[in-house]
């Protein structure tokens, strides 16, 4: 009698589990593109570098600027950019081998990282914004 009842409390567990993921992301992949191609800069918790580099945690200009991202993923950026009321001045390379889907996942990774909550973004999107 112990056995099944076993059986049930391991499946509604597991069950549970699966429900309360569902739908939910580490952005992994995302994750270990940052760590390659943008940790280097803008730090392990996206601090960014004094008045140097831009931090990411926290920052207003990834949810008002996503198509400038974007483009300054792929193609890097320069020229000055306002960050949290602080202007920013510091050229960014860009990563011209990464592909669309790889600045999607970097870009999903970053909006959720470090407590920030910024909209996701698609590849459809991006593709548009590249094009621009």
């Amino acid at each position: 009698m112990l056995r099944p009842l076993l059986y049930f409390t391991v499946l509604a567990v597991l069950l549970g589990t699966l429900v309360t993921a569902c739908g939910k992301t580490e952005h992994l992949q995302g994750k270990a593109l940052y760590a390659t191609h943008c940790n280097n800069c803008h730090l392990e918790e996206g601090q960014g570098l004094r008045r140097l580099i831009p931090p990411l945690a926290g920052a207003d200009y990834l949810r008002e600027n996503p198509a400038a991202v974007a483009r300054g993923i792929r193609y890097g950026m320069q020229g000055p950019m306002v960050v949290n009321g602080v202007t920013y001045d510091h050229e960014m390379p860009g990563n011209i081998e990464l592909t669309d889907f790889q600045i999607v996942n970097i870009m999903n990774y970053v909006h959720t990282a470090w407590g920030n909550d910024v909209p996701l973004v698609t590849v459809e999107q991006v593709r548009g914004w590249l094009a621009e």
